[in-house]
């Protein structure tokens, strides 16, 4: 039974990308930072991930500076190493590689107790199917509201 607690997702990624497929990723951190992240204060919002060498890098991540931290804190902003396996890393460069595809930090969760994060390879969107999907969006809203509406005349 895994014990999973959703710390930040990146909604932008969904808004920004279509997302192919996902995996999941360990992130090399120190101490002082998953604290912060247990406590919450991590954003994904612009981060990416770049292959380089036979190494996965996470950049522009943001995770708070632990307040009890003291003198040995963590740079918020730093790069940070993900933790794949070897193949998972090959083949990831290789997608990323052809052109048009990227990889994006979908959420940050906790699992059994070791901070993982799931990256997305995406696609971006053109703005036309970025407003397409907002007017999907408030059409379903719409249909929904007429539905409730509609169910509490009924009684």
């Amino acid at each position: 039974m895994d014990n999973i607690k959703t710390i930040a997702v990146n909604k932008k990624a969904y808004h920004d990308y279509h997302i192919l497929e996902s995996y999941e990723a360990g992130v090399a951190l120190k101490g002082s930072e998953i604290k912060s992240i247990r406590l919450g204060r991590v954003n994904i919002k612009d981060a990416y991930a770049k292959p380089e060498g036979s190494e996965l890098w996470l950049y522009n991540s943001h995770i708070a500076a632990y307040q009890a931290g003291g003198f040995d804190s963590h740079e918020p902003g730093r790069r940070r190493k993900l933790l794949m396996h070897r193949n998972q890393i090959a083949e990831l460069a290789a997608v990323v590689s052809q052109k048009g595809l990227t990889l994006v930090p979908l959420r940050v969760y906790i699992k059994n107790g070791i901070a993982k994060l799931e990256i997305g390879v995406g696609r971006g969107k053109k703005q036309y199917d970025k407003r397409d999907a907002i007017a999907r969006r408030d059409t379903e809203r719409e249909l929904e509201r007429a539905l409730k509406t509609g169910r509490r005349k009924a009684h």
